[in-house]
């Protein structure tokens, strides 16, 4: 049995997720009190206690989301699989568990793109709208029309957009005529994985070249090419390319069973992953960590 530990993205925070993790284990109260540290601010009292506007802040919720994913696996004592795998800013906590990136330069990187994906299109200017009932290509084809990208091909049937507002919304309505199911807006204070997002990228190709970045200790399995990446240069422009290029997740998973893996444990707040590799095959059994 080959396994694969997945870690979410954006979306999955919770006021209060990793609060009595902090109280009774040890490792994860370790874990918030580094992450505080490097961000010089007690960024756990946000988790912990809200509210939940400041919590969904990009800036905030990017570090956030790592640090309670970090924390479950710490605490949960489990040893690293052959594989592992991000969503998003998943990718960074993935490469943080398999010891490529230090936790308290993760909590750094994450404030920088944070940062950097809010400065990059004022909040009000962008949109990010998941798409339901139409596959990747029709999604894709309608985007490039619009002015806008696809942002995440998550599984068959659901697929987010993201970009400018104006352009957005055109491709929205233009997705409903296609048979789109729903169209939905999703509460997140900048756009992702667009082109809207080149300034950011510049910011975090700047700010990566000053990072070090070690050989995972297990097998990162890229959203850049839905394959396992281990060259620590490779790694920083995969994660630069990101800010502007789609999440391949649907691909991801595919690619996943093709590599022999069929145990996938999720690791980190929520459950959305489990749900959506369980969407895209059935060759993989999924499993929500309980800490």
């Amino acid at each position: 049995m080959s396994t694969v530990f997945v870690f979410p993205g954006q979306g999955a925070q919770t006021v209060g997720m990793g609060a009595e993790l902090y109280k009774t284990n040890a490792n994860a109260r370790a874990v918030f009190d580094e992450v505080d540290s490097a961000l010089g601010e007690k960024l756990s009292d946000i988790i912990f206690n809200g509210p939940m506007e400041e919590l969904t802040l990009t800036r905030n919720v990017q570090p956030a989301i790592m640090a309670t994913s970090v924390a479950m696996f710490k605490a949960s004592g489990l040893k690293l699989p052959e594989y592992v795998a991000g969503h998003s800013l998943g990718e960074y906590t993935a490469l943080c568990v398999a010891g490529a990136i230090s936790l308290s330069d993760t909590a750094k990187l994450l404030r920088a793109r944070g940062n950097a994906m809010q400065t990059a299109v004022p909040v009000g200017m962008g949109l990010t709208s998941v798409v339901l009932g139409l596959d990747a290509d029709t999604v894709r084809s309608v985007c490039a029309d619009a002015g806008c990208d696809m942002a995440n091909d998550n599984c068959p049937g659901q697929v987010v957009i993201s970009g400018l507002k104006e352009a957005v919304e055109a491709a929205s309505e233009k997705l409903k005529e296609a048979g789109a199911r729903r169209v939905m807006p999703l509460a997140l204070s900048a756009p992702v994985h667009c082109k809207s997002q080149e300034k950011s990228a510049e910011v975090m190709r700047a700010v990566l070249e000053n990072v070090k970045i070690d050989t995972p200790k297990a097998k990162w399995i890229s959203n850049k090419t839905c394959d396992v990446i281990s060259n620590p240069d490779d790694i920083k422009n995969a994660l630069v390319y990101q800010m502007t290029h789609g999440v391949r997740w649907r691909e991801s998973v595919l690619a996943m069973v093709d590599m022999g893996i069929n145990s996938a444990i999720e690791i980190g707040p929520g459950n959305v992953l489990s749900g959506l590799i369980s969407r895209t095959t059935d060759k993989i059994e999924t499993q929500k960590l309980e800490v």
